[in-house]
């Protein structure tokens, strides 16, 4: 069992950072704590891994972002089709 700094039980959390993605290490179950990381518990990565999976991190965002503005589209396009619809009805209705 690994202790934080303050004595309290540490986690394990993951770091996202371009140097050591998913890299995992000890930091202290108190988030506003000052002593957050502890020390690590992977080994370091190879660099190919450290060069690849930003990248791909990148790419998972940016789709992310896509589809976001997709979803936001497609509730868009459904309001334009009721208020089509009853406008359509209004017309009738009159004519």
């Amino acid at each position: 069992m690994v202790r934080c700094w303050c004595g309290k039980q540490a986690i394990t959390r993951t770091s996202w950072t371009s140097a050591n993605p998913g890299r995992r290490f000890y930091g202290c179950p108190d988030e506003g704590s000052s002593c957050r990381w502890i020390g690590w518990y992977d080994p370091e990565m190879c660099a190919r891994s450290r060069m690849i999976i930003p990248g791909l991190l990148r790419g998972r965002n940016a789709l992310e972002e896509r589809l976001e503005v997709a979803i936001g589209d497609v509730w868009k396009w459904k309001i334009y089709l009721v208020l089509s619809w009853i406008l359509v009805l209004i017309v009738y209705a009159l004519g």
